[in-house]
């Protein structure tokens, strides 16, 4: 499992254009990536993964299954609870086959496991670059003790090890709405990395001849910062929050997988692939199932990160 503070922690990619002018256009990243067969995969891949997630109610009636549902005859009890019929009892009956012991349908637990992970992913993401976005273009742009009391905050966060104090956290918090507090703490960690790119990119552009001219025709602070300079910022942001996605995706089933995360019998890849450590070597459909769709999700993810910022990249060097 990768660290935390590398899945945290995102560089500083897609500068604004040095003379001030529009960020890279949507229709332009669209038509590229519509033309990169990777690009189009992944694209492919999360749509479908966002659908089981925004569908899992519909989906499970017609699969006929929910996740809390026990079938005892799809297991064979004499064994230990071993799934009838090979891989995993997959069948017309378990699409994916069943959870050993209980006998849980694989299919409804991945349909709802991603309705829970993505959910966790977005609203971290969201409350993240809402956080850096804020603080660093305060820091940047007002500088001073404001840019102090800022600064040191983001360097009291990023000095702390923000895996062994999610786990730590978490461990001690009530098990009560458990999804919420997993994106409360993974924001608090989260933020102060975008902040500090933010803050270096609205120092350079406090200073350049667009925002000097604003202020000399008598435009407000408020004007300023939200008309001149966080358009701007606007490649970066979605750089950055793209290529974050993934880590949180990572670190939710991480805390999960530790036993922090998400509490049973809610759903969660993480959750489900630390169930099936001890039947590796009987079931290996039960790991491998909810670990190809936590991988190939944290993979697309990554990969269309990647392409977008080649093209802003692109787009603001011509």
């Amino acid at each position: 499992m990768t660290t935390t503070p590398t899945l945290l922690e995102v560089e500083e990619v897609g500068s604004p254009s040095v003379d001030g002018g529009p960020p890279t256009s949507t229709r332009r990243i669209l038509t590229r990536l519509g033309r990169d067969k990777a690009a189009l995969f992944c694209v492919a891949f999360l749509l479908l993964v966002v659908l089981m997630a925004v569908f899992a109610p519909l989906i499970t009636k017609i699969s006929g299954w929910g996740p809390y549902e026990f079938d005892s005859a799809a297991i064979n009890s004499d064994l230990g609870g071993v799934p009838h019929g090979a891989l995993g009892g997959i069948s017309g009956r378990h699409w994916f086959g069943v959870e050993p012991q209980n006998g849980r349908d694989l299919f409804a637990r991945i349909v709802y496991g991603a309705r829970v992970s993505i959910t966790i992913a977005l609203s971290a993401t969201v409350l993240t670059g809402v956080l850096g976005v804020v603080f660093g273009m305060l820091a940047g742009f007002y500088r001073g003790w404001v840019d102090q009391v800022i600064s040191r905050l983001m360097d009291f966060l990023m000095a702390f090890p923000a895996l062994i104090f999610m786990i730590a956290i978490l461990s001690s918090l009530p098990a009560g709405n458990r999804p919420v507090l997993l994106v409360v703490v993974i924001s608090a960690f989260g933020w102060p990395y975008l902040a500090r790119v933010i803050r270096g990119q609205t120092m350079t552009l406090a200073n350049r001849e667009f925002v000097e001219a604003a202020r000399a025709s008598g435009a407000k602070n408020t004007a300023v910062v939200f008309r001149e300079i966080l358009p701007n910022l606007r490649g970066s942001i979605i750089v950055m929050t793209t290529l974050a996605l993934p880590g949180y995706i990572g670190t939710e089933a991480g805390l999960s997988f530790l036993g922090v995360g998400v509490s049973p019998p809610t759903a969660s890849w993480g959750q489900m692939i630390s169930g099936s450590v001890s039947w590796y070597s009987v079931d290996p459909m039960f790991f491998a199932i909810p670990g190809a769709f936590l991988f190939l999700t944290v993979l697309s993810l990554t990969v269309l990160g990647d392409k977008i910022r080649s093209v802003i990249d692109a787009g603001e060097a011509s």
